[in-house]
């Protein structure tokens, strides 16, 4: 069951301290990027970076939002999820249209990232009878909905991945761009780590790994290479990844190290079984009419929705489905490069 998120901060938090200075006129790590770390207080410097084609670090920016409205079409009054609420962007969006009457459920494991998001979307002027966010993985929406007393809902929009926001922290571990340790997890508070997994697994089963998530053709090699050695750093196991293929242009090399990253992330949250659950939820979740989108940003994550809802059907659970692919158009992936990947697939709920 999900938890919901208090609106205010529990008694003794720690009060607000001037922010730390660092040396240099510009602060270098992640950590002192004040600016990053408050957006909303920037809103020009982020203005500045978008304009220039680049996403702000800390900030994560809303991929096909006007696809999405169009498909999702919100009325006031009706219930929606965000199954991915991250930095809140299609939230923001979804919010007013729902209005007078209308609910919104943001849902995200992220321990981090769900209470700033919470708090700005309460600071946009939501508060909990038009929002409620919920600390939860979107496999458990089910659950989520019976402890709300929700039995279905009209709308539910899902943008699988990884956010911007964890990819720019290196302490999260997501990127090899930046030295950080080797970690991934959505939600650091559960599982198991990328560096606990590389160490503990075979050399056979990490190829098998590298292959399904992230069709690496150097799975064999890498695997080889990495199985059951810690690396504690996500420069470190980089390093290594590139060690593996010197024979490998420097091209494919970075492609790898990509591949194998996404890889990695995948199996340590799990991410190929929450989608799975969900879209065996959305048919029992969604009331006649109801809409379904979700953004995927690689094949394995793609293949899966169109066979679900390709199944959904021919069974009569859906009316209509995607046929064709929406794609970001070319002014939105040359205004936000991280959107070039992404591909959206809708469906509708038949009669229940």
């Amino acid at each position: 069951m999900g938890e919901r998120v208090p609106d205010h901060p529990a008694p003794g938090t720690t009060p607000h301290r001037r922010r730390p200075r660092y040396s240099g006129k510009y602060p270098r790590r992640f950590a002192e990027k004040y600016k990053e770390h408050n957006p909303e207080r920037y809103a020009e410097t982020v203005a500045k970076v978008q304009a220039s084609g680049k996403t702000a670090a800390g900030t994560h920016r809303p991929v096909m939002p006007n696809e999405t409205l169009d498909i999702l079409s919100p009325k006031p009054g009706e219930i929606i999820v965000d199954c991915t609420l991250g930095f809140g962007g299609h939230a923001r969006e979804l919010l007013p249209r729902i209005q007078p009457g209308g609910l919104l459920i943001g849902l995200d494991a992220d321990p981090y990232e769900l209470p700033r998001t919470m708090e700005r979307l309460r600071a946009a002027g939501f508060g909990e009878p038009a929002f409620q966010a919920i600390r939860s993985n979107f496999a458990g929406l089910p659950k989520v909905l019976a402890s709300l007393n929700i039995e279905a809902v009209d709308a539910v929009f899902a943008d699988l991945g990884v956010s911007s926001m964890q990819l720019d922290d290196p302490e999260r571990g997501f990127s090899f761009k930046f030295e950080g340790p080797l970690d991934m997890r959505m939600n650091p508070q559960r599982g198991q780590s990328a560096s606990d997994m590389i160490q503990q697994i075979s050399a056979e089963a990490l190829a098998s790994l590298l292959a399904e998530n992230a069709d690496e053709p150097h799975a064999r090699v890498v695997a080889q290479a990495l199985a059951g050695s810690r690396f504690q750093t996500t420069t470190a196991l980089g390093r290594a990844i590139r060690d593996a293929l010197p024979r490998v242009a420097k091209e494919e090399q970075e492609n790898s190290l990509r591949r194998v990253f996404q890889a990695l992330r995948i199996a340590v949250n799990d991410e190929f079984g929450a989608l799975n659950a969900l879209l065996r939820a959305l048919p029992g979740v969604l009331k006649a009419g109801g809409r379904a989108v979700l953004l995927s940003f690689h094949s394995g994550e793609d293949r899966r929705v169109k066979k679900a809802f390709a199944a959904g059907l021919a069974a009569g659970l859906y009316c209509d489905i995607a046929h064709e692919l929406v794609r970001p158009t070319a002014a939105e992936r040359h205004a936000n490069p991280r959107s070039a990947p992404a591909k959206l697939r809708w469906a509708i709920r038949a009669d229940r």
